[in-house]
């Protein structure tokens, strides 16, 4: 029995072949685990010192750990 805390993983889109289709379900699949940002806005190259190099360099990581959790999706299938 299913309680209200659980719910269903959404599947990986699998491309087929056709590419618009794929690309949509892939945007709206990568939206909501909030890894498309980095799709949209890359990685931006760390500049500079300071006292906010710390928090730089923390925002730079955590999306660096983005691209690859969502390129893993993109490869894993």
């Amino acid at each position: 029995m299913a309680t209200e805390n659980s719910f269903v993983q959404p599947a990986v889109p699998k491309f087929d072949g056709h590419y618009n289709h794929w690309a949509m379900l892939m945007e709206k699949f990568l939206r909501s685990k909030k890894y498309w940002i980095v799709v949209e806005n890359g990685i931006p190259v760390a500049a500079g010192d300071g006292s906010s190099a710390d928090a730089q360099k923390k925002q730079t990581e955590d999306l660096k750990l983005k691209d690859l959790k969502a390129k893993n999706y993109l490869f894993k299938h």
